[in-house]
């Protein structure tokens, strides 16, 4: 079992809990910015899961020519049932940022100034 997957099956409940906009905000100051940083922890998360999510896949693919050759693989199906199953990247970033385990750092020069 990888890092990752180890890191959501202990740290994540499998029920969806709301937060508050306010704790939200106040670890940057800015909502906005809180959610900016939460999403791009969760795409960082899904881009890691789909690759290896296709990593494990290409164990069992086989590479033929003909579409009738082509059958269902029991281990595939599996592994592809157990990602499904895993928290949503948003919910895992959310509870990340939460729980102060994301670095995020503002850059020196404003944009809007």
């Amino acid at each position: 079992m990888s890092k990752l997957r180890r890191q959501l099956s202990t740290n994540t409940a499998s029920v969806v809990e709301t937060k508050s906009l306010v704790d939200i905000k106040g670890r940057t100051g800015n909502l906005y910015e809180s959610i900016a940083i939460i999403s791009k922890r969760a795409n960082q998360i899904n881009i890691a899961l789909k690759e290896e999510l296709h990593n494990k896949l290409e164990e069992f693919a086989t590479h033929t020519d003909s579409l009738e050759e082509i059958h269902e693989n029991k281990e595939q199906i599996e592994i592809s049932r157990a990602y499904e199953k895993m928290p949503n990247p948003a919910i895992l970033a959310t509870h990340e940022f939460m729980d102060n385990k994301i670095y995020y750092r503002k850059s020196d020069t404003d944009l809007f100034s």
